[in-house]
């Protein structure tokens, strides 16, 4: 008899990690840890995390992770040393099978058009923008990370939305933002919020983009001035690969979207499809978001048909 094949999908995101173990039908548990992303925490902290999650799904299936026929990571990073060989590595050591290791937006894509043309827009924590044409090919703007990219992602809101606050308070302009920060991290003045946000280690300015989407719906002007200006900015990227990818005519494709930012701040999606539609008005979307992890799921068992 031939050994049932089992599946193991995983999205690494930047604050946490989705799991999920299936068969050749259905998924059979699905678990969430923390980061396992070692750009974003160390080697323990990673494993920590890994040996959790994969407990967990042994767990809630009944099912040896070493009767794994293939494994997808999605991750951040692909292509760096550090990330690639940790991975085969730590998933080496505790999952059967073969293990293929993929773009955290490419998977993101693949469960929004299953390898087929389309747009995928994913903004959480930092934010990337992947394309893949009639060609099969795949082409890509931003992702450079929180210093050099990361156009309407939380990291990017928090950060810019701090240096609204500094301006508006030379503007001698009223917002709801400054005392929202002050409360948030329990900080008495804007002196103090300073130092703070120039201290060693420097704070997780992503924590602040809830407060920036509380404000806006709360009436402010300069939240929302915030929240629209990150959509735009993401919107110029989706226009670069249209552009680029679709500038023969042809019919042009439909954009998904995943990742927190994507999911739950309208006035980001809002102002992205905007500034995309005013020079590509037939651009489509899908609705909501996503799941990463069917598209990890999808190459998966791709790969082990390929095999």
């Amino acid at each position: 008899m031939v050994p049932m094949p089992y599946f193991l999908a995983v999205d690494a995101g930047g604050t946490k990690t989705d799991f999920a173990l299936a068969d050749d039908h259905q998924i059979l548990a699905r678990a969430r840890a923390g980061s396992i992303k070692r750009m974003r925490v160390d080697a323990a902290t990673a494993n920590f995390h890994l040996e959790a999650a994969l407990a967990e799904l042994a767990a809630l299936s009944g099912i040896s992770l070493q009767q794994v026929t293939c494994t997808c990571v999605g991750t951040a990073g692909e292509t760096v040393p550090l990330v690639v060989e940790w991975i085969r590595e730590a998933f080496g050591s505790r999952v059967g099978g073969e293990l293929v290791i993929r773009g955290d937006v490419e998977i993101a894509l693949d469960a929004g058009f299953r390898g087929g043309e389309g747009i995928l827009v994913l903004a959480g924590t930092g934010s990337n923008v992947i394309a893949r044409g009639a060609d099969g090919k795949l082409q890509g703007a931003g992702g450079y990370g929180p210093v050099l990219a990361d156009q309407g992602s939380g990291h990017r809101i928090g950060e810019q939305v701090l240096r609204r606050i500094f301006l508006a308070k030379d503007e001698r302009v009223t917002t709801l933002l400054s005392e929202a920060v002050l409360q948030f991290w329990q900080l008495g003045s804007l002196n103090e919020l300073i130092a703070f946000v120039h201290a060693d280690p420097r704070p997780d300015l992503s924590k602040l983009a809830p407060i920036v989407l509380q404000c806006a719906e709360a009436g402010d002007v300069l939240a929302l001035e915030v929240l629209e200006h990150e959509g735009e900015e993401l919107g110029y990227l989706v226009r670069l690969l249209l552009r680029r990818a679709w500038s023969d005519g042809a019919p042009l494709p439909s954009l998904a979207f995943a990742g927190s930012v994507m999911e739950h701040y309208g006035p980001v999606r809002q102002a992205l499809l905007k500034a995309v539609r005013a020079e590509f008005a037939g651009v489509g979307e899908l609705p909501g978001v996503v799941d990463p992890v069917q598209g990890a799921l999808w190459r998966a068992r791709l790969a082990a048909v390929l095999a």
